[in-house]
């Protein structure tokens, strides 16, 4: 599986970070910054909450 991010979308909600902080961090201005652009599957939970709980939905997540 492969997470792409759209830090142009972002607005500093930080719940991708809340959902899954191995996979998205926040750079200094709150924008969205892809810590695993392909993580580990058992990870799919945490990564389909953080693009459920994006505002602007910053964040897809595409099977390989």
């Amino acid at each position: 599986m492969k997470v792409k991010i759209y830090p142009d979308r972002c607005c500093g909600s930080g719940q991708c970070v809340l959902a899954a902080p191995a996979v998205f961090d926040q750079d200094d201005d709150g924008i969205i910054v892809l810590l695993q652009e392909n993580p580990a599957a058992t990870a799919k939970p945490e990564i389909e909450e953080a693009i459920a709980a994006c505002p602007t939905a910053a964040i897809e997540l595409a099977e390989d």
